[in-house]
């Protein structure tokens, strides 16, 4: 098959499931090209089978904002009839989807081509934009529009259901990941470097968008410093990175924070760490959480959206109510307190990783790819 792929080429869960997605399609035989407006950030560069098509934004002085649906519109009738695609999969309803609608009718009616689209659904354009009025009608459309339609958790399927007048079916299929990228790591001078006393090193990777609470991260850090040492790292960027700052300031733990700023290997960094927090006000699914555990790391996260589908409490780590710091906090020190109960965690972490690899979700979309390409 030749496959097209639309997504957001950036360190967001949905452009890194999307990438993997592409790459392991590639390693089948499968021809795969990623059209979006820079290079996705995990595409290797010597990939075979792999081609990238830039969608370029020119400044035009009739529009006060650049106009990326219809340019990416106009992209993907140029790739799909130039390099006869095969099927489209699309990541984001809006503006992915919508766009991916456009181009079908254009090459339906300009050259009789009956391209099938796949739209997977990642959370924002439900959970955020879908409450916004002004993008309902479109996001509603843009879904039932799809030939396919997938929901990376039954979390976001039940809340698309519940916010849109959705008239066909979603399928649910997971996020993934590839173990290889995480065997046989150790940690590294890192993990010396923020850790020369052997103490706990405790992670963080997002955004640093609100939804993320980032600063619930520093105050359970700083309940855990109360009783043991500790340091923090925070992987990542993003626009609640000041108000983090200040509140470690606030909070006299500047000293044992330390932020890392984006990481394109994130497998290596998380190997040097003991304990992941995640306490978001929602995750569709949740990836960093994830990786985390795939990395060996136990999970303190919220309850809300797909993270109890991901994290199994009591087992790869704890969940907590959203905002309830002092009950994360008490579930980490009741790790960090006990060395056994922490290594068991570890290893349990591992295990629960295992249930989201690309040998069992890989074939859900295979199998999607070859029915909608069949008919």
């Amino acid at each position: 098959m030749r496959i097209g792929i639309v997504c957001y080429p950036t360190f967001g869960g949905s452009g890194v499931v999307a990438t993997e997605l592409g790459l392991e399609m590639a390693k089948l035989g499968h021809e795969v090209h990623f059209i979006t407006y820079s290079r996705p950030v995990r595409l290797d560069d010597d990939a075979e089978n792999i081609f990238y098509h830039e969608v370029v934004m020119a400044d035009y002085p009739l529009f006060d904002y650049s106009p990326y649906e219809l340019v990416l519109t106009s992209k993907l009738v140029s790739v799909v009839k130039e390099r006869k695609l095969d099927i489209l999969h699309v990541h984001y309803a809006i503006p992915h989807a919508s766009a991916a609608y456009m181009a079908k009718k254009i090459l339906q009616e300009e050259d009789g081509i009956n391209l099938p689209i796949i739209c997977t659904l990642h959370g924002t354009d439900i959970t955020l934009l879908g409450r916004d009025a002004s993008f309902e009608p479109v996001i509603t459309f843009a879904i039932n529009k799809s030939d396919g339609v997938t929901a990376v958790s039954e979390s976001l399927r039940k809340d698309t259901f519940d916010h849109f007048n959705i008239k066909r079916s979603i399928d649910v299929i997971p996020n993934f990941i590839n173990l290889s990228r995480y065997e046989g790591l150790q940690p590294n001078e890192m993990r010396k470097k923020y850790a020369p006393n052997g103490q706990p090193l405790i992670m963080h990777m997002s955004n640093f968008r609100k939804v993320k609470r980032v600063p619930d991260v520093v105050k359970v850090f700083a309940e855990i410093r109360k009783e043991i040492p500790a340091s923090l790292l925070l992987v990542g960027d993003g626009p609640e990175r000041y108000n983090v700052e200040q509140l470690c300031r606030k909070l006299d733990i500047c000293g044992h924070i330390h932020f890392l700023g984006k990481a394109k290997k994130v497998e290596q960094v998380l190997a040097n760490g003991d304990l992941f927090i995640l306490p978001s006000q929602t995750e569709s699914f949740g990836l960093a959480a994830l990786e985390a555990m795939a990395a060996g790391l136990p999970v303190i996260s919220s309850n809300s959206g797909g993270l109890p589908e991901v994290n199994k409490h009591g087992y790869s780590g704890y969940l907590s109510d959203v905002g309830d710091v002092k009950d994360m906090a008490a579930n980490a020190l009741r790790l960090l307190k006990d060395h056994q109960e922490l290594l068991r965690f570890k290893e349990q972490a591992k295990e629960q990783a295992k249930e989201f690899t690309l040998p069992k979700v890989l074939p859900l979309y295979l199998n999607l790819y070859e029915r909608l390409n069949q008919g």
